[in-house]
């Protein structure tokens, strides 16, 4: 006789769902609380699994989670919304043996998610409002122009170099840097006998103003999200302090989210990449070079704004020129950073503009 599902079944009971995430198709391994169910490949598509466990689960909890990449947070809110309570998770804190280091397979990705989420092995990624996530890709936009300006300035260097055509002592390292407009004039106006290398020039001189053009598009549009209900009393806030500008602001800003999230310092430090790498055993202790893991971009723009800072800012200066008496500059700006992103917590936090320190 068989037994009948009714819809609460598996009332109060857990089931743990590794997704392993791909474009065309989902890898799912399904946990219960004291053993496997089952592992199949499915379309990439969160309805389809909500159906699944509901069909074949009825009453329980259902659990999910899968890698950050490509796929974004769209997934992990339709199977909120499904009932489904699904978390995202950074890659590199997955629970990984040698053995599946070396059998890498999808199969063995989904239920190594499962097998560490029944577990409770790590910690979820932040999930931003759909909102802070659009603002967030709009000020990363920003970010990847920036550096396809440079690299298109770079190429016309390097090409310049490449064929003996040297740069005229007027023109300053600024005026090439940024592109000043007598600058572009005597690119366009270079004698060229080679009409394949006029052609080449010209081409690289035409979307270098077209990146540029973009570029101060997207300035416009990063300084009119700044001014909106959402982020102007923060952006004036962080204005105050010494070094931020306009992107640096708003990088922080829409990268960071509600910086209370963050309970210590060092979580937001950790978050960011301004921590080194540290290997201990036994009396030994090794601290290396910072951590490539966290908001590059971000980093970069901290330790920027901090060279800026020990410029305005007494206390800082202070205490940079200390730091600097036994270790590197550049080792010394790191620290200041950690600084001056306890300030910048403060501020956002207390609601009060930044106050120069003074040394007495």
């Amino acid at each position: 006789m068989r037994t009948e599902i009714t819809k609460d079944s598996f009332k109060d009971q857990s089931f743990y769902v590794g997704i392993d995430v791909h474009k065309k198709s989902w890898q799912v391994t399904i946990l219960g609380e004291q053993y496997e169910h089952k592992t199949m490949s499915q379309n990439p598509d969160p309805d389809l699994l909500a159906a699944y466990l509901n069909r074949n689960f009825p009453g329980g909890n259902y659990h999910a989670v899968y890698e950050a990449g490509f796929s974004g947070f769209e997934s992990c809110r339709k199977l909120n919304q499904l009932g489904v309570n699904c978390l995202v998770i950074h890659p590199a804190d997955v629970p990984t043996s040698e053995k599946e280091k070396l059998q890498k397979t999808d199969k063995s990705d989904s239920r190594k998610l499962a097998r560490s989420l029944r577990s409770n092995e790590f910690e979820a990624i932040h999930l931003p409002d759909p909102e802070l996530e659009a603002d967030r890709a709009l000020v990363r936009q920003r970010f990847r122009l920036v550096k396809d300006v440079g690299r298109t300035k770079n190429r016309v260097k390097s090409l310049l170099s490449q064929f003996g055509i040297a740069i005229p002592d007027r023109f300053t390292a600024s005026q090439t840097r940024h592109w000043s407009k007598v600058y572009i004039n005597w690119l366009k106006g270079l004698a060229i006998d080679r009409l394949s290398l006029r052609q080449v020039l010209d081409n690289y001189i035409s979307i270098g103003e077209s990146q540029r053009k973009d570029l101060l598009l997207v300035n416009k549009q990063v300084r009119d999200l700044s001014l909106t209900a959402g982020y102007k009393n923060n952006y004036i806030l962080l204005l105050s302090v010494p070094g931020i500008g306009l992107m640096t602001a708003m990088t922080f800003l829409v990268q960071i989210g509600d910086v209370g999230r963050f309970d210590q310092l060092d979580d937001l430090c950790n978050y960011i990449g301004l921590v080194p790498k540290m290997y201990g055993s036994g009396e030994k202790m090794q601290v290396g070079k910072m951590i490539k893991r966290g908001r590059k971009e971000l980093k970069i723009m901290l330790i920027e704004a901090s060279w800026e800072a020990i410029r305005k800012d007494p206390a800082l200066m202070l205490k940079f020129n200390e730091l600097s008496k036994r270790m590197h500059k550049n080792k010394a700006i790191v620290r200041i950073a950690r600084k001056m992103l306890s300030r910048i917590r403060f501020v956002l936090q207390n609601k009060q503009s930044y106050e120069l320190s003074v040394v007495k």
